[in-house]
């Protein structure tokens, strides 16, 4: 027999009591993770953090130190600009948009990831956040292939980023939110972009990129044609703008 709060119990009977209750799972650290800052945007972090492993490895075989620099051949391999689409490289548009200078450059852009990213996960869902965030990837690669000095590449998550900072406005003001400390943001973090060697085309074409297809679809939220269409619409422009020798 066992004591119990109440008398004694056979073993037998703790036995078949105990089978009969379900026990809680205990979720793994990953899933947690997920549900916590969403998935897609954990996924992003960890693609640009695999390529600036890559690269980090690549600046070590040619003498470059990876704890200041990134330098390397691989980033210039990766890198965008004007040239280079002109060349046909065309996808140097999605490898720039995951590589990083320096590991400063990357803690930066992860951090405005993990923060604005997660929000904008949760608030959109999943697949409306990717769009935008992928698509403001591109309206920096067009800011700069159409403004942008010629052979000077970029790289780094900055456009795309901006693109959620851009998206993150038009969803305060469609819930009517107070606008003043994103606007403050935005004024802070474009005077810091015209600092040397950082990229103001690629951080403005990514931020009204970003606030465009946020726009269609937040508007086309309940109208899956109009948020599919105005989407491929702009896809299709900004390609055109990319790849149309305007220059």
């Amino acid at each position: 027999m066992q004591p119990a709060s109440v008398g004694f119990q056979c073993p037998e009977c703790v036995a078949a009591g105990n089978a009969g209750v379900r026990r809680p799972r205990r979720g793994s650290a990953v899933r947690s993770a997920g549900r916590r800052f969403g998935p897609i945007t954990l996924i992003l972090i960890a693609l640009n953090v695999a390529v600036a492993l890559a690269t980090a490895v690549s600046a070590v075989v040619v003498g470059v130190d990876p704890l200041r620099s990134f330098a390397s051949p691989l980033q210039n391999a990766f890198a965008v600009s004007p040239a280079a689409v002109d060349a046909g490289e065309w996808w140097r548009v999605a490898t720039a948009a995951f590589t990083h200078v320096s590991p400063i450059h990357l803690g930066l852009n992860m951090l405005a990831l993990l923060l604005f990213g997660s929000e904008l996960e949760r608030q959109l869902g999943r697949a409306r956040y990717l769009t935008i965030y992928l698509v403001s990837a591109l309206g920096g690669a067009v800011a700069l292939q159409l403004l942008g000095a010629y052979f000077q590449g970029a790289v780094g998550a900055s456009a795309a980023i901006y693109g959620l900072l851009g998206a993150f406005g038009v969803v305060l003001v469609q819930q009517r939110q107070d606008l003043r400390g994103l606007l403050t943001l935005l004024v802070i973090n474009l005077a810091i972009s015209f600092l040397p060697g950082i990229s103001l085309l690629g951080h403005l074409g990514g931020l009204v990129v970003g606030a465009a297809v946020a726009a269609v679809l937040v508007l086309g939220r309940r109208r899956r044609p109009v948020a599919v269409g105005g989407t491929v619409v702009l896809v299709l422009v900004l390609l055109a703008l990319l790849f149309g020798g305007l220059r």
